[in-house]
C-alpha cells in the first residue's frame, strides 16, 4: 500500500487535486492559519482545520520617516554617509526562481507555474505576529498586453501601441484626496517630458485575503499607461521612463504623501506584481494573475523572509530589475561610495541630464533595493544586465585554475573593474531581467542554493529548491546547479541559454580590457624590510609612550607576531571595563567593537575557504564608471594594505599619483579646549585643497623628527575618519585615496579600524621599528642562540609581523562575511561604545553609538595623557604595563580577580551567610566595570518580609550554566557542574563535543559520596544524574548523534560565542585525549577546529530549517539559539523567533573561552545590557515576545546581576566563569595551555587529580544568589520575580562620577515599550513549538511501521514526497534512538520515497533504516546521520544523463557519524563537510568537498570543484580524475595525494563502487568496474597524516592484517 500525499496548490493541475480553496501550510511553524493536508491511504485528501492561535493583533506602526521613498532629494542634496541604524532595521532572506520560455512564446502556464512554485517556497518566507501578513512576495513578467488591451476595449480606448507605451505599476497614498493629488503630479511630469497619459487602471484586488498588519498599510494600487512619442529605440524608451520615475520621486519628496508613493515598475518591457503577502495568497489577491489573458514568456518569482517584522509593501520583491535572496554585508560602504560617485557619473546617453536622476542610493531602503537601483543605473546607462552584475557581484577569480588558463579575458575584465567598483559582497542569489534577457547569478561563495533544469519543450527553470513545480522527469534534458560565482542567462530573443563561462566570455571580450591594464595599471613592487634599527632605543621608548603602547602590547602582541607570524592566543573572556568606563587612558581604537555576522548571513572561514578572499586594493583616482576607457585603469595595485617604509617611499615617488603628505598634529599652546576640533577642520580643508589641485594620494602622517610637548598627534583614526567623511560630503572622495603613515597602529584591530573608516593602506612604522628592536635585543639573541626560540632574521621578524596582520585582517573581514578588503574599506563595520555625537558626526558618521560619551575636548585630554609621558622626567625607563590583558597589582581592574575567587571559595565551602556577604561587599565596592554598575533600583512600594517572597527553590530553576565543552574543561568539572544543576532543577549545558551516554542515567551505587560509575568525582548522592539538560549543537557538530539529541531537555544552536563572535571554536591537539576523541568521533592528539559558520545556516531561512530538524528529531525539546549582543540584534532575534525557536540566549562580549586570539576577546561583541534591551523591546514591538524565553549571560556574579537582567526583560540567567570558580577554578588564565593548576581546564591525568570541587559547592553558590535576589525583592516590595521582569521603570541612573566623561547616556537601557501579554512563568511553561503535521507522523501512525519499531521487525513502505516535506525520517530516527540508542535497533525499516524531497532529507538516520529516494533532493541530505543506508537515484528514463545532473543539494552529510550513502548523480558544495564516519559514493561534487572531515570514506566518480579536503584531518577520499585536472583543486595544507597503491585501499574502493552499482544501477560505476584496470590508475587517494599508517593508505602495511577491510555493515 502506498501512502500518498497530495498538497493542494493554488491551481488545479493534472498532478494536483482540484480543491482550489485549500490553503498551503505556513511553514514558519506558526500554527495560526495552517490548513494542512492529512494524507489518506486512498490518495483523497482531507483538510483538517487547526484552532486559531491566540495572537493579539497589535497595530502595525508605520514609521513614516523610515518609509522614505527611494530617491527623493532636493536639487543639490548635502551628501551624508549612510547610517547603520537605517541599515540594521532592514535585513532579509528568501526563496526565489524564474521560468522562461526560450522560444519567447508567451503563455498563461508560465505565470501559473510561477505561482505554484511560490506556494512551494512558503517555508522560505516569514510571517508577522498576526501570522497572516507575509514579509512579501511577488512576480515580475513581461507586460500582458492581451489583458490590458481587453481592459482598454471596455474603457473605449484604442488597443495599446506596444512599442511606444510604458506601463507603471504604482502604489499610491491610501487617502483618496492625496491619491488624486499624487496622480495629478505624475500626469504633470509625464506631460512635461512630452509623454501622453493614456489612462489609469485601478488594479483589481481581493482585500479579504490580506493579513491584518498588511491591510493596515495597504496602498491604493493602480496602473498608469503612458505613450512615448519621440523615441523609437527600446533602450531610449526605457531611459525616458526611468527619468520620468526619478523626476516624479523628486517631486513627491517635498509632498506630505511622498512616503506613500512607490513605483513597483515603470517600463515598456516588464511589470511587477508584489505585496506584503504570503506567497500562496499573491495569486488570489491580484485578480489579473488569475486571468487567462495574462500571458508572458518568462516570470521571476520571489518570497521574502525579512528578519524585521515591520516589512513594508515597497520592499517586497522582485525589485525593478532584480529578485535577490541574500544579504549584502558591505551595504554601508557601498552606499557611501555610490554617494561619493554621484558627482563624477556621466554618460552620453543621458544627454546631460545626470543631475535629474540623482541620488542613486537610499540608506532607508533595503540592501536589495539599493543593489537594484545601482544595477538599474548601469543598465539604463547602456550596459547589459549580465555586465552590470559581473561588475557589482564579481566571482572569486583569483586562484581559479580554469579561469586564468582558459578564459584570461574574463579575469582581465574583473581586474579592470576591481579598482572602479567595490564588490557588493555577501551571500546572494540574484535573478534579473530587463525583458529581453533573464538570468541568475550566485555570489563568490555560493552561499545560497540555486538549481536549474531545462525541458524538451524549451523551458528553463531556476529555483532555490527543486520540486517546486510538478514536472514530467522524462522531459527534462538538463539538470544542474549554480556554483559559487556562476551565472546562467536565457536570451529570449535568440532562444539561447548561456552557461557561466559563455556569458562571461561574451561580456569580457567586447573591449580590450587586458591591453588597457597592461598599459595603465601599475603594481606596487614589494620592497625589502629595513635590516637595521633607525632609532635609538631611548627614542623608541619615548615614541611608544607618547602613542599609548603598553608593555603588554609590545611583548604579548607585537613580539609574538614577529616571532611566530600569527596572532597571540589567550583565554577566558574580557572582564576588564569598557574603555569609556575604565579609569585608565585608552587608545581611540578601544572604543570600537568589530561587527560580526550572525544568522542573517554567515561568517566566512578564512582558514579553510580563504580562496574566495583577497586583501588587494587599488590606489588612485576612480574615474567615471559609466564611460569605459583605458584611462580608468590608471591606478596602482597593492597586494595588501600593509606597507613597509620602502613601499611607502615608492608611492611617494609615483608622479601620476601626485602624493601629498598631511601632518596630523594639533597645537595646545592656547589651551586644550577647542584645539583638536580646530585642527581637524584645518586638516580637512588641506585635504580638500590637495585633491582639488590634482593629488590622487593623501598621506596622513604623524611621523616627525622630534616630538614637541605642545604638538601632540591627533588620534590617527579620528584624522582618517574626518578626512574621509569630509571628502564624501564634498563629492571629492573618488578623486583620491588615503594612506596612513603612523606610529599609532600595531594590532590587527587597529588596521581594521583605519581601513573600515576609509584608509586604503597603512605603514605602521613604529610597530616595524619595535620588531627590529626586539630582534636585535640581547635577550632575544640569547634565547635564539640557546634554542629556546625559533631563529628568525631581522627581515623575517618584520615579515612575520606583517603576515600575522594580514591573516588577522582576513579573520576580521570574515567575521562579517566579507571576502574583499576593497569592499571592507570605508564600510564602517563597527559599533562605538563611549564616543559622543560630536565625534561620531565629524569622523564616523553613520556608525551606531547608543550610549553617547566623550566630547572632542575630553578625547584631546585622553590623548594628551599618553603624550606627556614622553616628556616627564620621572617617566620610567621602560614601558608601563596597564594590565588590560592580564590582571596585575596597580593595573586595570578585572572582574574575575584572585581576591574575588578566594572570597567565593570561602563562601561556598564554609556554608556561612556572613562569608557570602563579604563576597557581596567586595562586588559592591568594585570600581565601575560594566554598564549595569551605572544603574540602581528604586521602588514605588514599601518593603515586605522575606518570608512572603517566592522561594529560592523556585528562583534557582531559572539559572543555567554556560556552554563549556568537555575538552575545554575537564571531565570532573563538567560532570560536577551538571550534577549540581540537576540537583537544584536548573540547567547545565553540554557545550560542543557530545556527551558520554553513561551520564544519562541516575546514579544508584553511591557509598560515602563515591560512585564506581563516576569514580573520579566526590561528594555524590544517590539519585544524582550527570546529564546536561541543554545539549549544544555547534558548527563542528562534534558528538551530535540522534541519541544525544533525544536525551536533551533543550537543544541549543550556538550561532556565536561571547568571547569571539563570528569565529569558530578551537581545541588544541594536546587537549584531545583518547576519551575526548571517542566522544567527538575524531583522532586523539589532532587539534579540532569548528568552522566559523554552521554550514547549514547561511541565512535566516536556513536557521529556521535547522530548528525544524531539531524539533523533528526531538519534538519535546525546546530549541534555543545563542546570539551575541551587537547593534541590530533585535532584528535578528525577531527573525529567530519567527523561525520557531523556543529560547533566545543573548551573550555579552565578556563571556569566557578556552582559547581565542587576543584581539577577538577584546574587540568584538557588545555588552549584554544593550543587547538584551534591544531584543526584549524589538520582540515586544513585533508581537513576538510571548513566543520565546529570553536568557542572558556574560559576567554574572551575584543576585544584583540577576535582578538587573530581570528588570531589562530576561526570563533566565546564565552563569559561566563564576560557576567554574565556585567549583575550584583559581583564574590562572592558562586554559589554552592544558596546564590548569587545579585540573579545571586540563585533560592531563595528574592535574585532573587535583580537582577540588564537589557538586555541593555550586549548589550552595546558587542558593546564596537566590537568597540575595529574594532579599532585594523584599526590599523593593515585590513577591514574585515575574513582577520584576521587563520593569525598566524600577531602575534609575546611579549617582557615580566617571573619570573620563559625564556624557554617558543610558536612556536606551531604561526605555520601555510595554510588557508581554503573558507572565514570564507562563512563557517558560509553554510546550516546545511544534513543526505542525509532518510526513513522519503519518508514517509513524502506520500500523506495520510502528509494529516494526516496537518489535524490531522488517517492514517495506513506498511513499510520495514533495519539496515541502522537510527533514523527513528525522522523527522516525528520533523514536528509534529514544528506544534503542544509537546502535541497538535490530529491525529494518525499508522506506522508498518517490518525488522531490525537501531540505534535510534523511537527517539523523540511525542503523536499521534503509532509505531510498527515487527522484531528487534539496540541501542537507543525510545531515547528522549516524547509520543506516541512503540511496538517491533519478527516476527511470530521464531525458538527461544521470551522472551529469545535480541530484542532491549543498552540504550533504554535514556532521554524519555513520552509515552509507549512494548517490547516482552530482552533489553541490561542501559535500561531506565535517563527516566523521559515514561512507559515501557520489558522481561529482562542488567546491570544498570533504571539508573538515575527521573520519569515514568518500568516493567521487566524477569532477569536483575547488578546495577539496580543506581541513580534512581524518578519513579517506578517492577521486576519479579522468582529465588530469584534480591536483590544482586540492587544498594541500594537510592531506597528501597519492595513487591507490595499497591492496586494502583498492579493495575498499572497489567494494564501495560495487555496492553503488548494485544499489543505484549507476552506468558510470558499472563502466568503471568493467574496465577496472584502466580506471584504477586514474583514481587519487587523499590521505591526512592521521591515516598514513592505515592498511588502506599504506602499501607496505603487514599483509597478515590485510583481512581488515573496512566496509561498514548497516
Amino acid at each position: 500500500m502506498s501512502v500518498q500525499s497530495i498538497p493542494h496548490l493554488l491551481y488545479s493541475n493534472s498532478v494536483f487535486s482540484s480543491n482550489r480553496d485549500c490553503v498551503f501550510v505556513d511553514f514558519i511553524g506558526l500554527s495560526a492559519k495552517s490548513r494542512r493536508r492529512v494524507r489518506a491511504a486512498s490518495g483523497v485528501s482531507a483538510v483538517s482545520k487547526f484552532k486559531r492561535a491566540n495572537f493579539s493583533p497589535i497595530k502595525a506602526v508605520i514609521d513614516l520617516e523610515r518609509l522614505g521613498n527611494a530617491s527623493t532629494q532636493s536639487e543639490n542634496p548635502e551628501r551624508k554617509a549612510a547610517n547603520l541604524e537605517d541599515i540594521l532595521s532592514e535585513r532579509g532572506a528568501c526563496g526565489v526562481g524564474f521560468i522562461a520560455n526560450l522560444e519567447n512564446k508567451a503563455s498563461n502556464s508560465i505565470i501559473k507555474d510561477a505561482l505554484t512554485a511560490l506556494g512551494c517556497m512558503e517555508h522560505r518566507g516569514g510571517c508577522g505576529a498576526d501570522n497572516d501578513s507575509g514579509d512579501g512576495s511577488g512576480v515580475m513578467s513581461s507586460i500582458p498586453w492581451g489583458l490590458f488591451n481587453n481592459w482598454a476595449e471596455t474603457q473605449g480606448l484604442a488597443p495599446f501601441d506596444k512599442l511606444h507605451t510604458g506601463v507603471g505599476m504604482v502604489f499610491l497614498p491610501r487617502d483618496a484626496a492625496q491619491c488624486e493629488t499624487a496622480k495629478t503630479a505624475i500626469n504633470n511630469i509625464f506631460k512635461q517630458e512630452g509623454l501622453e497619459v493614456i489612462g489609469w487602471r485601478p488594479v483589481p484586488v481581493d482585500t479579504a485575503v490580506v493579513g491584518y498588519y498588511a491591510r493596515e498599510t495597504m496602498p491604493n494600487i493602480q496602473q498608469v499607461f503612458a505613450r512615448i512619442i519621440n523615441e523609437e529605440n527600446v533602450d531610449d524608451i526605457e531611459r525616458e521612463l526611468y527619468i520620468c520615475r526619478k523626476l516624479i520621486e523628486r517631486v513627491a519628496n517635498s509632498e506630505a504623501w511622498g512616503n506613500e508613493l512607490y513605483f513597483c515598475s515603470l517600463s515598456n518591457q516588464t511589470i511587477v506584481y508584489k505585496g506584503m503577502l504570503r506567497s500562496e495568497v499573491l495569486g488570489r489577491f491580484y485578480y489579473d494573475l488569475q486571468n487567462d489573458l495574462y500571458e508572458t514568456p518568462f516570470a521571476i518569482y520571489h518570497r521574502r523572509y525579512s528578519t524585521n517584522t515591520s516589512p513594508r509593501w515597497p520592499l517586497a520583491q522582485p525589485m525593478r530589475l532584480l529578485g535577490h535572496n541574500g544579504e549584502i554585508n558591505t551595504i554601508q560602504g557601498n552606499l557611501n561610495w555610490m554617494q561619493s560617485r554621484e558627482a563624477s557619473l556621466k554618460a552620453s546617453v543621458w544627454r546631460g541630464r545626470e543631475n535629474e536622476i540623482r541620488p542613486f542610493g537610499n540608506p532607508k531602503g533595503s540592501d536589495s533595493a539599493n543593489l537594484d537601483s545601482t544595477a538599474e543605473l548601469l543598465l539604463r546607462s547602456g550596459r547589459t544586465s549580465e555586465e552590470a552584475l559581473m561588475i557589482l557581484v564579481p566571482e572569486a577569480y583569483k586562484n581559479h585554475p580554469t579561469l586564468t588558463i582558459k578564459y584570461p579575458e574574463v579575469a582581465d575584465f574583473y581586474d579592470y573593474y576591481k579598482g572602479q567598483m567595490e564588490a557588493w559582497d555577501g551571500p546572494a542569489l540574484l535573478l534579473f531581467s530587463d525583458g529581453k534577457t533573464v538570468g541568475a547569478c550566485l555570489d563568490r561563495n555560493g552561499l545560497r542554493p540555486a538549481r536549474y533544469w531545462r525541458t524538451i519543450d524549451n523551458v528553463v527553470y531556476v529555483a532555490s529548491e527543486v520540486g517546486v513545480v510538478p514536472m514530467d522527469e522524462s522531459k527534462v534534458i538538463m539538470k544542474g546547479r549554480l556554483g559559487p560565482g556562476m551565472m546562467i542567462t536565457a536570451d529570449l530573443t535568440s532562444g539561447q541559454v548561456y552557461e557561466n563561462t559563455e556569458v562571461k566570455k561574451r561580456v569580457a571580450s567586447s573591449l580590450p580590457y587586458g591591453k588597457w591594464l597592461t598599459e595603465n595599471m601599475r603594481s606596487l613592487e614589494a620592497r625589502k624590510f629595513l635590516s637595521t634599527s633607525t632609532m635609538e632605543s631611548e627614542t623608541i621608548l619615548r615614541r611608544q609612550q607618547a602613542h599609548g603602547y603598553s608593555s603588554e602590547d609590545v611583548q604579548m602582541v607585537i613580539e609574538s607576531m614577529a616571532s611566530q607570524g600569527k596572532e597571540p592566543t589567550f583565554c577566558m573572556g574580557d572582564d576588564a571595563p569598557l574603555a569609556i568606563l575604565s579609569q585608565k587612558s585608552h587608545m581611540l581604537y578601544d572604543y570600537f567593537k568589530q561587527r560580526f555576522a550572525q544568522v542573517t548571513n554567515p561568517a566566512i572561514d578564512p582558514l579553510r575557504e580563504g580562496l574566495v578572499m583577497s586583501l588587494e586594493i587599488n590606489l588612485g583616482k576612480r574615474r567615471n564608471i559609466l564611460e569605459v576607457g583605458p584611462e580608468n585603469a590608471s591606478q596602482v595595485s597593492l597586494s595588501s594594505p600593509v606597507l613597509n617604509e620602502g613601499e611607502l617611499e615608492s608611492l611617494l615617488a609615483d608622479p601620476s599619483l601626485k602624493p601629498q603628505i598631511l601632518p596630523t598634529f594639533f597645537d595646545i599652546r592656547k589651551g586644550v579646549d577647542g584645539s583638536l576640533e580646530k585642527t581637524l577642520y584645518k586638516l580637512c580643508e588641506a585635504a580638500d585643497e590637495a585633491v582639488r589641485n590634482g593629488s590622487q594620494l593623501l598621506i596622513l602622517s604623524d611621523r616627525s623628527d622630534e616630538l614637541e610637548p605642545t604638538r601632540p598627534a591627533i588620534p590617527i583614526l579620528l584624522a582618517v575618519g574626518a578626512v574621509h567623511q569630509h571628502l564624501i560630503q564634498n563629492g571629492l572622495r573618488m578623486s583620491a585615496s588615503i594612506v596612513v603613515d603612523t606610529a599609532q597602529c600595531f594590532s590587527t584591530h587597529h588596521f581594521a579600524c583605519l581601513i573600515g573608516y576609509g584608509a586604503s593602506a597603512v605603514c605602521p612604522y613604529l610597530a616595524l621599528e619595535t620588531c627590529r628592536q626586539w630582534r636585535l635585543s640581547n635577550k632575544t639573541v640569547n634565547l635564539m642562540r640557546n634554542g629556546k626560540m625559533p631563529t628568525v632574521t631581522i627581515e623575517q621578524a618584520q615579515k612575520n609581523y606583517c603576515k600575522a596582520v594580514k591573516s588577522g585582517l582576513l579573520k576580521i573581514l570574515s567575521k562579517m562575511g566579507i571576502s574583499l578588503l576593497s569592499s571592507y574599506c570605508g564600510a564602517q563595520i563597527f559599533e562605538i561604545y563611549g564616543l559622543g555625537k560630536e565625534i561620531v558626526d565629524l569622523a564616523f558618521y553613520g556608525s551606531v553609538s547608543r550610549a553617547g560619551g566623550l566630547t572632542l575636548d575630553e578625547l584631546a585630554r585622553e590623548t594628551l595623557s599618553f603624550w606627556v609621558k614622553a616628556f616627564s622626567e620621572d617617566t620610567a625607563k621602560r614601558l608601563e604595563n596597564f594590565g588590560f590583558i592580564q590582571n596585575r597589582p596597580g593595573g586595570e581592574y578585572h572582574g574575575n580577580n584572585p581576591e574575588m575567587s578566594k572570597l567565593l571559595h570561602k563562601a561556598v565551602r564554609q556554608k556561612v551567610e556572613s562569608a557570602y556577604s563579604v563576597y557581596q561587599q567586595h562586588l559592591a565596592n568594585r570600581p565601575v566595570n560594566v554598564f549595569r554598575d551605572l544603574l540602581e533600583f528604586k521602588s514605588d512600594r514599601s518593603p515586605i518580609s522575606v518570608g512572603k517572597v517566592e522561594s529560592a527553590a523556585s528562583i534557582v530553576q531559572r539559572f543555567c550554566t554556560g556552554g563549556m565543552s568537555l575538552g575545554a574543561i575537564s571531565r570532573e568539572t563538567h560532570e560536577a557542574i551538571a550534577i549540581a544543576m540537576n540537583r537544584i532543577g536548573g540547567k547545565s549545558n553540554s557545550g560542543e563535543g557530545g556527551e558520554d551516554p553513561i551520564r544519562w542515567s541516575p546514579l544508584t551505587d553511591v557509598v560515602d559520596g563515591y560512585s564506581p560509575t563516576l569514580p573520579h568525582l566526590k561528594g555524590l548522592q544517590n539519585g544524582d544524574i550527570a546529564t546536561s539538560a541543554i545539549k549544544q549543537v555547534a558548527s563542528g557538530r562534534f558528538g551530535v548523534t540522534p541519541t544525544f539529541l533525544v536525551n536533551a531537555e533543550q537543544i541549543e544552536i550556538k550561532i556565536a560565542q561571547g568571547a569571539k563572535p563570528g569565529e569558530g571554536g578551537q581545541l588544541p591537539g594536546k587537549k584531545v585525549s583518547a576519551y575526548i576523541a571517542r566522544l567527538r568521533n575524531s583522532k586523539p592528539g589532532v587539534p579540532l577546529i569548528s568552522p566559523p559558520p554552521h554550514h547549514d545556516i547561511y541565512s535566516i531561512e536556513d536557521l529556521a530549517q535547522l530548528i525544524f530538524d531539531l524539533h523533528q528529531v526531538n519534538p519535546k525539546a525546546k530549541v534555543s539559539v545563542k546570539l551575541v549582543a551587537e547593534a541590530g540584534i533585535g532584528t535578528v532575534a525577531s527573525g529567530v523567533a519567527k523561525g520557531n525557536a523556543d529560547v533566545i540566549q543573548i551573550s555579552g562580549h565578556d563571556g569566557g573561552t578556552g582559547a581565542s586570539p587576543i584581539s577577538s576577546i577584546k574587540h568584538a561583541g557588545g555588552p549584554w545590557e544593550l543587547g538584551l534591551t534591544e531584543t526584549h523591546q524589538t520582540l515586544i514591538e513585533n508581537g513576538l515576545r510571548e513566543r520565546v524565553i529570553l536568557r542572558v549571560d556574560g559576567g554574572f556574579k551575584s543576585g544584583v546581576d540577576v535582578m538587573m537582567a530581570a528588570a531589562m526583560g530576561a526570563d533566565e540567567y546564565g552563569f559561566g566563569s563564576v560557576a567554574m570558580i565556585a567549583t575550584g577554578c583559581v583564574m590562572a588564565r592558562i586554559c589554552h595551555t592544558n596546564n590548569c593548576p587545579v585540573g579545571v581546564a586540563s585533560q592531563r591525568e595528574e592535574l585532573r587529580a587535583r580537582f577540588p570541587g564537589v557538586p555541593g559547592d555550586l549548589v550552595n553558590y546558587f542558593l546564596y544568589v537566590a537568597e540575595e535576589v529574594r532579599g532585594m525583592m523584599a526590599q523593593l516590595g515585590y513577591e514574585k520575580l515575574d513582577d520584576i521582569i521587563g520593569r525598566t521603570d524600577l531602575l534609575r541612573p546611579r549617582d557615580v562620577s566617571l573619570v573620563k566623561t559625564q556624557h554617558l547616556d543610558l536612556s536606551y537601557v531604561l526605555s520601555n515599550v510595554g510588557l508581554p501579554k503573558l507572565s514570564s512563568t507562563e512563557i517558560r511553561k509553554q510546550d516546545a513549538h511544534s513543526n505542525g503535521p509532518v510526513l513522519d507522523d503519518i508514517l509513524l501512525a502506520d500500523a506495520e511501521l510502528s509494529d516494526a519499531i516496537e518489535n524490531e521487525k522488517v517492514v517495506n513502505k513506498t511513499v510520495h514526497i514533495y519539496n515541502v516535506d522537510r527533514a523527513v525520517c528525522g522523527r522516525i530516527a528520533g523514536v528509534v534512538a529514544k528506544k534503542y540508542g544509537d546502535t541497538g535497533f535490530a529491525g529494518q525499516l525499508n522506506i522508498t520515497f518517490l518525488g522531490s524531497a525537501g531540505q534535510s532529507f534523511s537527517c539523523f538516520l540511525i542503523p536499521g533504516m534503509n532509505i531510498r529516494l527515487v527522484g531528487e533532493a534539496n540541501d542537507y541530505v543525510g545531515k547528522g546521520m549516524a547509520g543506516g543506508e541512503l540511496v538517491v537515484t533519478p527516476v527511470e528514463n530521464t531525458g538527461f544523463i544521470p551522472e551529469d545532473a545535480a541530484i542532491v543539494g549543498n552540504t550533504c552529510l554535514y556532521g554524519a557519524t555513520g552509515g552509507q550513502v549512494f548517490v547516482r548523480g552530482k552533489a553541490g558544495e561542501r559535500f561531506a563537510v565535517r563527516n566523521s564516519l559515514a561512507q559515501a559514493v557520489v558522481e561529482g561534487a562542488g567546491d570544498h568537498c570533504c571539508e573538515y572531515m575527521t573520519g569515514g570514506c568518500v568516493v567521487v566518480l566524477g569532477k569536483v570543484g575547488r578546495n577539496v579536503a580543506a581541513g580534512m584531518t581524518g578519513g579517506l577520499a578517492y577521486l576519479l580524475d579522468e582529465d588530469d585536472t584534480l591536483i590544482p583543486k586540492v587544498n594541500k595544507e594537510i592531506v597528501k595525494i597519492q595513487r591507490v597503491v595499497a591492496p586494502v585501499g583498492q579493495m575498499q574502493l572497489k567494494t564501495l563502487i560495487e555496492a553503488h552499482v548494485e544499489k543505484t544501477g549507476s552506468s558510470k560505476g558499472s563502466s568503471i568496474l568493467k574496465e577496472w584496470d584502466r580506471y584504477l590508475p586514474l583514481f587519487w587517494q587523499l590521505v591526512p597524516p592521521s591515516e598514513e599508517d592505515t592498511p588502506e593508505a599504506c602499501a607496505e602495511y603487514e599483509q597478515t592484517s590485510a583481512g581488515r577491510v573496512t566496509v561498514q555493515s548497516t
